[in-house]
């Protein structure tokens, strides 16, 4: 039976420590012969990353600590490991391990642990490696084939990047010399080689300064010869207005890529002998996203022809698609979003998906039958399902009448009702990015509120992803103004509608979300408190030498060059506005974190220093960007839920109190 209680003061067993337990998702499956490898997050464990087997009878065991498959290039990272079947019978796998991102090889069934196969740099952040290939190579040891981003000075823009040859042997372990360089270095950034099927042809995605990969991508195309030596390098497809995130090959050497040519990334082939491209399904739907790490993959083709393919319009689903009609059969699923990863065997195609009422789990389709099942990473229930949130998918008119994309979760609850005389209070969500989205699934973050009667609303505000290219450009020289409306307008619309109350709004976002939590707070009167997370503050400083070098010109497009329009990125910076700052609010922030720095938090606070405004500072040591250590997590959700109970009025026993200074 239900009972009366004041929003935001319900009792939920969806705790901190459940919440964070959860956190992050499989990633990075792939194929083995006929065994499935990937890697799962440890929260637990210091935040790092397993690299998971799956056998053929369906049994599963994983590298156990120290080691951490996770790659640090161009800092998000990109797939860490590949895999092989050995002539001796196993699988060889190829790993980066994120303490000294070192390559190492790993045959889980011979006798010794991983070997190193690449050395150590002390120059600036050393030698990084990502998207590993196994590669026959020269010899008969054979080579790696993957990303190298090497540093060459100190700063965080001192470096290149190539594509490069590891010689599995371990020669290279103890000799940069050894290692290959197999592209000539002049993209600033690139994804690893994909080798035709003849072995004649490799092709790679680059791209430059200022553009990022969701601007606009060269697809480059080399012939390869006998000493697999990389000739005649030219671009075949892309252009600085054209985004391309993937490309494969087809079992007949035709070349498949996502291009957002019409507007949104559908799917084409094409011949890399005349360079004929054919649109596979036009829709004004998604077949593919933003290349913010390197070796995504939305589609991949099966040996019959057919191409396993996510596609949707702000939300996924995983279809099988024939190229030469153009049909599209999509599986049958409670699935609303699938991630950027996917493997094939045989006739079957494994991916990983959610959905509102489960976590990200490992999901085989056998396409002869079109029977799909969960194999790995399965969802659990740790509590009553009841308790999760029930989303409503919205669409809302912002300024101009234009279309704003939000999920609103209102406060649920089993067991709880708030009073007939009382409206809830309700947090927006920012997500990062701020080219990113906001997935439809089950998030216990959101639970965590929700459960206690405080609702959440994620905005996909404009220049999100999903929705096709005009919606990403919205936010071309528009950040901090179009983000700031856009979140401001669905809170605005949530009160005057009766949903939320209007007195009991707050703001929270990390990284650009933190950038658009700050913006709000500083440049708006919305909103009565917001939690700002490991954000950007002073645009002048970061579009200079304060992050990292693969976002460090991506204000160019987002602000507008910083030569020609100084006085904006001071004037829209938070830290140029506080004085239009006047609520409660708590700053997190990793202490390691090399794309939005401590710095900027600094600055932050030493501006509104006896401004007499109610705050909270916590940093966290071993963090980087993104909170990944369930102590880290339990900390900052109990911290946030303290803020919002005091700023709205609600008495809460059950985390520590928030100590807020002024």
């Amino acid at each position: 039976m239900e009972s009366t209680g004041a929003y935001g003061s319900w009792p939920s067993p969806i705790d901190a420590a459940l919440a964070a337990s959860r956190d992050g998702r499989p990633e990075y499956v792939g194929a083995v012969g006929d065994e499935l490898w990937w890697t799962e997050p440890r929260p637990s464990q210091a935040g790092r990353r397993a690299l998971i087997r799956r056998s053929a009878d369906g049994t599963t065991a994983e590298l156990p600590a120290p080691w951490n498959a996770r790659s640090r290039v161009i800092e998000y990272g990109g797939r860490p490991w590949a895999g092989t079947e050995r002539a001796e019978g196993g699988p060889l796998i190829v790993f980066v391990h994120f303490d000294d991102q070192r390559l190492y090889a790993y045959a889980p069934d011979g006798p010794s642990a991983p070997w190193p196969l690449t050395p150590v740099s002390a120059i600036g952040g050393g030698l990084r490696w990502a998207d590993p290939r196994l590669h026959p190579g020269r010899g008969t040891a054979g080579e790696v084939w993957c990303v190298l981003e090497e540093f060459t000075g100190d700063g965080p823009t001192d470096l290149r990047r190539v594509l490069a040859a590891v010689p599995l042997d371990g020669s290279a372990a103890g000799d940069r010399s050894a290692v290959r360089e197999l592209s000539d270095g002049r993209h600033r950034f690139v994804t690893a080689p994909e080798v035709s099927p003849d072995g004649r042809r490799a092709a790679w995605i680059a791209w430059d300064h200022p553009r990022m990969p969701w601007d606009g991508t060269e697809v480059m195309l080399a012939d390869i010869g006998e000493d697999d030596t990389f000739h005649d390098a030219r671009r075949f497809v892309g252009g600085p207005e054209e985004s391309v995130p993937q490309i494969r090959w087809t079992t007949g050497g035709q070349l498949l890529f996502a291009s957002d040519r019409s507007g949104w990334w559908n799917l084409y082939r094409a011949d890399p002998r005349s360079g004929d491209v054919t649109g596979l399904c036009p829709r004004e739907e998604e077949f593919a996203g933003p290349l913010w790490k390197i070796g995504l993959n939305w589609f991949h083709p099966l040996d019959n022809g057919l191409i396993a393919a996510l596609h949707g319009k702000g939300s996924t689903t995983l279809g099988i698609l024939d190229p030469e009609t153009g049909d599209l059969v999509d599986i049958a699923g409670p699935w609303t979003e699938w991630a950027e990863t996917l493997a094939v065997q045989g006739s079957r195609v494994i991916g990983i998906a959610a959905s509102p009422h489960s976590a990200y789990e490992i999901v085989e389709l056998d396409t002869a039958t079109g029977h799909t099942r969960i194999i790995g990473a399965p969802h659990e229930d740790a509590v009553d399902p009841s308790y999760y949130p029930v989303p409503l998918v919205r669409t809302f008119a912002g300024p101009g009448g234009r279309e704003i994309h939000a999920q609103v979760y209102p406060p649920h609850s089993p067991d709880r009702t708030g009073p007939d005389d009382e409206l809830p209070p309700y947090v927006v969500w920012a997500h990062g990015g701020p080219t990113g989205h906001a997935a439809l699934v089950l998030d216990l973050e959101i639970a965590y509120f929700t459960s206690r009667g405080i609702g959440v609303a994620e905005v996909n505000y404009g220049g999100s992803t999903g929705y096709g290219r005009s919606y990403r450009n919205r936010l071309r020289e528009q950040w901090g103004v179009v983000d700031v409306e856009d979140c401001a307008a669905v809170a605005g619309a949530l009160a005057a509608e009766g949903i939320a109350d209007p007195r009991r709004l707050a703001v929270r976002g990390g990284s650009a979300g933190g950038w658009t939590t700050a913006a709000s707070l500083t440049g708006t009167d919305v909103y009565a408190c917001g939690t700002i997370i490991y954000p950007i503050l002073d645009l002048t400083g970061w579009g200079t030498d304060e992050t990292h070098d693969f976002e460090s010109q991506y204000l160019e497009s987002l602000v507008g060059p910083l030569a020609e329009v100084p006085d904006r990125y001071r004037e829209r910076s938070p830290i140029s506005r506080t004085d239009g700052l006047t609520t409660p609010f708590l700053l997190l922030q990793g202490e390691d974190d090399p794309i939005c720095p401590p710095v900027q938090c600094e600055r932050f606070l030493a501006a509104i220093e006896g401004r007499g405004i109610p705050h909270a500072y916590i940093t966290y040591p071993g963090e980087g960007h993104g909170f990944r250590r369930a102590e880290t997590m339990i900390s900052a959700l109990e911290a946030e839920l303290s803020l919002y109970a005091q700023t709205f009025g609600v008495e809460r026993t059950d985390v520590p109190r928030l100590e807020l200074r002024k």
